[in-house]
């Protein structure tokens, strides 16, 4: 499954990154709807879910991510909605880990 979020805040370092393979960070912007996909092997065997998935949030609930391989670009989103059928853009498209 996939879960909808739209970014609230997020900070500096997101822009300031420019390693080849992290440079997806610096195109993170407040306002923007974002698509994070629950797989394996990140996916709990018994509950079937992803931490940090925001599955008892309600819409107005501010939650915190942190971007892997960076752990100074982080940020708040707020949780939109959970789609059963993933169907995410490449772009603003993410992996719970």
């Amino acid at each position: 499954y996939c879960v909808e979020f739209r970014t609230e805040s997020l900070s500096h370092h997101c822009a300031l990154e420019n390693r080849p393979h992290a440079r997806w960070m610096q195109y993170l912007r407040e306002g923007h709807t974002v698509c994070v996909a629950c797989q394996p092997p990140a996916m709990n065997t018994d509950t079937h879910r992803c931490a940090g998935d925001g599955h008892n949030a309600d819409g107005g609930q501010i939650l915190h991510w942190e971007a892997i391989g960076n752990s100074q670009c982080q940020g708040t989103w707020k949780k939109i909605r959970q789609l059963e059928h993933c169907s995410c853009p490449l772009v603003h498209s993410f992996i719970f880990t």
